[in-house]
């Protein structure tokens, strides 16, 4: 092919952090600034960038989606096929490029040539097998013995998370781009691990710059891993993290008290009742979307949501589409929390009539991302309900720069959506 390529997905690089300690690190690529697009969340910067469009297009709206046939929401699903639209590669591997993607979210089933994510199987009496998906299969045990362990589950996600899953990854990725017959022309690699002790301990502490530490020497691996086998690169951040100053907001709370959101008792613990509720949040960090069963609704639901403390805005029709958000997937309503605060998805008020999933590391079935899985409850292994130890949040866009690195002639680019649709042009030069 001629053209070879590596792009870098980095958890919370954003551009004033990085700033503190790149220092002369990366001499031959210049750090920029660019924005990310709303929300900024894994899931939708993932998919912005792999179809260089907004979340209208292609559907991803956030980290997890309400399936209104199902009357259900899911987190975390991983089908590539949720993802809609054309690729900024199509045009690339049509001519004969080939392409591969190592822990990208929803890039299972993927029109890739190498495929690498995590995928367990979770047994019926309790426990789980870890283990990765893999295209080619002999893929993931061949990567196993190359790095000298297999990938850890828990580092990935939960009490036990760090930087270590960086690790893991980037000496996977460095070794696929050592072997001729593995590496492909561009390679998608996603290092997850900077994000964990910013959202527990915040940008400014200790322990978060340490992890950017951590996270920029797995980056001068897998750079000095392209520069050896001829690849460009491009290294970008998906969201920056804010601290967290001000009291959590409780959507959920508030529509159930304005007898909007119902909830179903099971014994002692309480479940939301999404076939009897008028409207809920399915919150994501920063962000939530609000499904509103009757449009008549909307108003009351808007009004209601405008009054709860700690919300910056509430997005509805022509404000949806302004904002990229206007797709079948999304809510009627999109609430942002303002800065400093975040959003969580209980409804209840009272911890011992909390659902069973409360205490677990739980994110498919929860109804909302909550991070206080990254912290253990009492008795261990159980996870906090205690959202007060959460010290920094992201899906906001404004005043959040994120970095973006790269050996490529893209010029100046206004976000991330811009950037890939660069990247694209340059990948269909061939």
């Amino acid at each position: 092919m001629g053209r070879k390529l590596l792009i870098i997905d980095v958890a919370a690089l954003g551009y004033d952090l990085l700033r503190q300690r790149v220092g002369d690190r990366f001499a031959d690529l210049q750090v920029q600034a660019t924005q990310s697009v709303l929300p900024a969340v894994t899931c939708t910067v993932q998919a912005s960038f792999r179809t260089a469009s907004l979340p209208r297009s292609h559907g991803m709206i956030a980290n997890g989606l309400y399936y209104r046939n199902l009357t259900r929401p899911m987190f975390w699903e991983q089908s590539s096929n949720l993802v809609q639209g054309p690729r900024i590669w199509d045009n690339f591997r049509r001519a004969g490029g080939t392409v591969g993607m190592m822990f990208w979210q929803q890039s299972m089933g993927e029109q890739v040539d190498l495929l690498l994510t995590p995928a367990p199987i979770h047994k019926h009496h309790g426990g789980m097998i870890q283990d990765c998906y893999a295209q080619p299969q002999r893929l993931y045990e061949t990567l196993c013995r190359r790095v000298g362990s297999r990938f850890k589950l828990h580092q990935y996600w939960g009490p036990l998370a760090s930087a270590k899953v960086g690790d893991w990854i980037a000496q996977a990725g460095a070794a696929v781009l050592a072997d001729r017959e593995l590496a492909p022309d561009l390679l998608m690699v996603y290092l997850p691990s900077l994000d964990y002790e910013l959202q527990r301990q915040g940008p400014g502490h200790d322990k978060g710059l340490a992890a950017l530490d951590a996270t920029l020497a797995q980056l001068n691996l897998l750079l000095q891993a392209a520069r050896d086998n001829g690849y460009e690169v491009l290294v970008f951040g998906d969201y920056a993290i804010g601290p967290v100053t001000g009291q959590v907001v409780y959507p959920n709370r508030h529509l159930r008290q304005a007898g909007l959101l119902t909830v179903r008792p099971v014994g002692r613990m309480e479940y939301m009742d999404f076939y009897a509720s008028r409207a809920f949040a399915v919150v994501d960090h920063e962000i939530a979307h609000v499904y509103v069963k009757d449009p008549a609704d909307v108003p009351k639901v808007a009004a209601e949501l405008r009054s709860l403390e700690g919300i910056d805005r509430v997005l509805t029709g022509d404000e949806l589409a302004q904002a990229g958000l206007a797709h079948s997937n999304s809510g009627e309503l999109v609430i942002v929390a303002k800065e400093g605060r975040w959003l969580a998805y209980p409804w209840w008020t009272d911890n011992r009539s909390r659902p069973d999933y409360a205490t677990h590391v739980d994110i498919h079935n929860k109804p909302g991302y909550d991070p206080c899985e990254l912290f253990f409850g009492w008795p261990p292994p159980s996870v906090s309900l205690d959202p007060r130890r959460i010290r920094g949040s992201h899906g906001r866009v404004e005043g959040r720069d994120v970095a973006y690195l790269t050996s490529l002639p893209l010029g100046s680019t206004g976000n991330l959506v811009d950037l890939a649709a660069a990247v694209g042009q340059w990948l269909d030069e061939i």
